[in-house]
């Protein structure tokens, strides 16, 4: 068994056994038809580990926090959108007077509260995955480097060392700034 599949095989037990919401369980795993559907409406293509999630384990609900948005569909038991209606809808709203830009191939996967989202920046193939934390002063003081990539941010929530986590040290959050933000408005 190779990392990737040790990485999918810890967080799909995890998902499976961590308390949820209640009367909530976990919704059904997508297709890959489902996936070329987001992919086609986003116009770009999901990072592999990202298609994998949303295949073998549900369509959201688990993770960090509120947990993985859903991919498409319904929103979430929170009220949180699909990951690909939120994007979409960013991504309208840039062009609006007075709203700040989001960057392109940056697809908000998980709720954080607080207008706080974990995002992965699905146009390299490292994956970042990128906190977009809406309190700043400029928009480009909003994007920080949350993990270097998408398999990291799932190791680290399921060691329980999120910056996120209740049990952080507040002082530990020394999230570097996010250096490609005006190259992807």
């Amino acid at each position: 068994m190779n990392d990737t599949e040790q990485l999918l095989t810890a967080v799909e037990k995890t998902a499976h056994t961590t308390p949820r919401w209640e009367k909530y369980s976990l919704p059904a795993a997508l297709s890959t038809q489902d996936i070329a559907q987001a992919e086609a409406a986003l116009g770009f293509a999901l990072p592999p580990l990202l298609t994998a999630l949303y295949t073998r384990i549900a369509n959201g609900g688990f993770g960090p926090e509120y947990g993985l948005l859903p991919l498409t569909g319904s929103p979430a038991p929170d009220g949180e959108h699909s990951a690909v209606d939120q994007y979409l809808a960013h991504r309208r709203s840039a062009s609006e007077e007075g709203q700040w830009p989001w960057p392109e191939g940056v697809l908000p996967i998980c709720s954080l509260g607080c207008g706080m989202y974990s995002c992965v920046d699905c146009r390299t193939d490292r994956t970042t995955v990128l906190l977009f934390e809406p309190n700043a002063d400029e928009p480009q003081h909003a994007w920080y480097i949350d993990q270097p990539d998408l398999a990291t941010w799932l190791r680290t929530w399921l060691d329980g060392a999120g910056w996120y986590g209740e049990d952080a040290d507040d002082e530990a959050m020394d999230l570097q700034p996010w250096p490609d933000y005006n190259t992807r408005i």
